[in-house]
């Protein structure tokens, strides 16, 4: 729904006579919920679809919701289906032209045109309103190895561009054979590279200071010695707890901890995956981008200054500080490690010997994006101190 809210939108202004705009936001949600099942569940008989969007709209609003719905969704449900090969989700039928915003926010948007340029742009927004594949990462053995277990349990499974894990069909991962003893656990190719680019060293000890929600820990401890995993949230850590658990090494320590006062002494390997705007993630977290303003771009990038400045602080000489996000905007990426680099000339850029020189920027910083790479949008920096 959330993919396709502009669209949707659109078919429902056409039955309230005040306007979209007029339409309490709790109350929006339920309409386009309803919409979209009459739209493109076809395993929803409309009258089903109606019944249960006006239930919803009684309970999360009042009655008097409950009849602006029943009024509506039934206008909606007499509008002629989309045809057969119409009537998925990516909503061929219903939707605006990608020249449009695409259910993005318009500034965003603009940005992107500007820096990417028209065709690159709608091939993003149409990546972002697809629905992704999901990505298993091995915990133990080689990905070929889990490849070929799945696929002996029946299950489809291919190799991840750039061997970074296995694409399976499934979208639940509790139900794939593996998942209770903790065979794999589930992470974005492009995050598995940023793991590979790290390339910390095998004895290293590191230190993840924004861990939550784990995935990159899971991945660090299969390659390092030791990883000393905090975060700030004790409910996010909870779930890292959780994962850890199920397909953890034993060899990841949890601490709760601000990234801004990282309690560690000198370390010789720092992963920095720093909150940020998440641009590069919209496909898989489509309700992020309802959350985007450039105010919060800008406030993102502040905190982001200061948690760099942290870090170099606990690098020991010769120590490895990686800096990543999962954002798109420059702000948040080359520009703040640029800034950071003048700030502290002690430390140099040092890209890992061998990685894929597609992936790489003219600097050497890890860039991928959904438009060219068909996986999420990351970055990261792999920063030295000088000895």
């Amino acid at each position: 729904m959330l993919r396709q809210a502009q669209p949707l939108d659109a078919l429902l202004a056409q039955f309230i006579s005040r306007g979209i705009n007029s339409v309490a936001v709790l109350l929006l949600d339920v309409l386009r919920i309803g919409a979209y099942q009459l739209r493109f569940l076809d395993r929803v008989p409309p009258h089903a679809a109606v019944a249960t969007t006006v239930a919803l709209a009684r309970e999360s609003v009042n009655n008097r919701a409950a009849g602006f719905a029943n009024a509506v969704l039934r206008r909606v449900s007499g509008m002629p289906r989309p045809a057969a090969g119409d009537a998925a989700p990516a909503g061929a039928r219903l939707a605006v032209p990608l020249q449009g915003s695409a259910s993005h926010p318009e500034w965003l948007v603009a940005r992107w045109r500007t820096r990417f340029g028209d065709d690159a742009t709608n091939a993003l927004l149409q990546w972002n309103n697809t629905q992704p594949s999901l990505v298993l990462q091995a915990t133990r053995g080689t990905t070929g190895e889990l490849e070929s277990m799945l696929r002996a349990q029946g299950i489809a499974a291919t190799p991840a561009p750039h061997g970074a894990g296995v694409i399976v069909t499934e979208s639940r991962p509790e139900r794939l054979p593996g998942y209770d003893d903790g065979a794999f656990f589930v992470q974005d190719t492009a995050q598995a590279l940023v793991v590979h680019f790290a390339a910390f060293p095998a004895d290293a000890i590191v230190y993840d200071a924004c861990t939550a929600p784990g995935g990159k820990l899971l991945g660090l401890s299969r390659r390092t010695r030791h990883v000393i995993a905090a975060d700030r949230s004790r409910v996010r850590l909870r779930r890292v707890t959780e994962n850890v658990a199920r397909a953890g090494r034993g060899t990841e320590h949890l601490i709760l901890a601000d990234a801004s006062h990282p309690p560690v002494r000198p370390v010789l390997a720092y992963l920095l995956d720093a909150p940020c705007l998440g641009t590069g993630s919209f496909a898989r977290h489509p309700d992020a981008r309802l959350r985007v303003t450039m105010a919060a771009l800008e406030q993102l990038a502040a905190a982001q200054g200061v948690l760099l400045d942290a870090a170099a602080e606990r690098i020991a000489l010769g120590g490895l500080l990686c800096y990543a996000t999962c954002s798109l905007e420059p702000e948040e990426n080359e520009t703040q490690v640029n800034a950071f680099l003048r700030r502290h000339p002690d430390f140099r850029r040092l890209p890992p010997a061998g990685f894929p020189a597609e992936l790489l920027t003219q600097d050497g910083d890890l860039l991928t994006l959904p438009q060219r790479d068909r996986i999420d949008g990351a970055f990261a920096a792999r920063l030295v101190r000088a000895s």
